[in-house]
């Protein structure tokens, strides 16, 4: 009997022989690996009004692309800070002076005009962000909300959501139901006393099933000691490694004390000891994820 996993794995097998490779080049970006969330920012940006955290310190795209170079990583994902709100400016900015380098994720309204989301596009963004960390769950059956996402889902933009894992027995039918590709940020964020047990990581996985949700392996810091560990095996087997990408969640806001870049990229290692298998997660997934949209 041929499984999910499987299937995936002869598929991902078969771009790192040599699809992958042919692709990279035809884009004319020699990528080795990408790194799938992290954050770009400096003192003095305008602040959102309702924040729960801003940092004190600059974390610029330079300072970003020395750590990315030191690391063996070429290419990354920029995501809109939550503390900046839909004044995606920086972001722009740094995917306006480096293309070959970013694609960004944005912040905006759900009643942004479509011309307005062309133009982020345009500037090399991938999709949305949801940062539902002590807000409301949006509802997505109701306008703007449902024509937001139908836009989104004829760019071929996805929505990266932020939010505690028992809420995505709630999320995930409408968003499924509007066409949308679902990122599920930091493992999906299971409660840290009931790891895996959570019942919403648990819905998270079944809905592996559907091939329109990836998660992120990011943030593990996030998610309380041990979870990654008893995670991957799961992810692994639900949502197969061509649905799982890697980020460094750098400058690692409220964690910089505590962890480093290196350390983030050395937990995949430890997660996935098969360099085959790394190199589908830091290369083959997230380029089809982020690089290869209709925008």
């Amino acid at each position: 009997m041929i499984t999910r996993r499987m299937f995936h794995g002869a598929i991902a097998g078969f771009a790192a022989a040599g699809g992958s490779t042919h692709r990279a080049r035809a884009q004319g970006t020699a990528m080795t690996a990408i790194d799938s969330h992290a954050h770009v920012f400096r003192r003095g940006l305008p602040l959102a009004a309702s924040i729960r955290y801003a940092p004190d310190y600059d974390a610029t795209p330079e300072d970003y692309l020395k750590t990315l170079e030191a690391n063996g990583i070429s290419n990354a994902v920029l995501v809109q800070p939550s503390f900046l709100g839909t004044d995606n400016s920086y972001m722009l900015d740094a995917l306006k002076r480096y293309p070959d380098r970013f694609r960004g994720i944005a912040v905006v309204q759900p009643d942004i005009a479509p011309d307005a989301l062309r133009a982020l596009a345009s500037a090399g963004v991938a999709g949305i962000r949801l940062n539902l960390i002590g807000a409301r769950n949006p509802p997505f059956d109701t306008e703007p909300w449902p024509t937001l996402l139908k836009r989104l889902a004829e760019l071929g933009w996805q929505v990266e959501v932020q939010a505690e894992a028992r809420r995505w027995p709630e999320l995930l039918p409408l968003l499924l139901k509007s066409g949308v590709t679902i990122v599920a940020d930091h493992f999906g964020k299971p409660d840290p006393k009931l790891g895996v047990d959570d019942p919403g990581f648990q819905h998270l996985l079944k809905s592996g099933a559907t091939g329109r949700v990836w998660v992120k392996i990011s943030g593990s810091y996030r998610n309380g000691a041990g979870l990654p560990a008893a995670a991957m095996p799961l992810l692994r087997d639900s949502f197969g490694l061509d649905h799982l990408v890697w980020g460094s969640d750098w400058p690692h806001t409220q964690f910089e004390k505590t962890t480093s870049y290196t350390a983030a990229r050395q937990e995949l290692d430890m997660w996935l000891s098969d360099a085959g298998d790394r190199e589908v997660v830091l290369l083959d997934a997230p380029r089809k994820l982020f690089w290869m949209t209709r925008s």
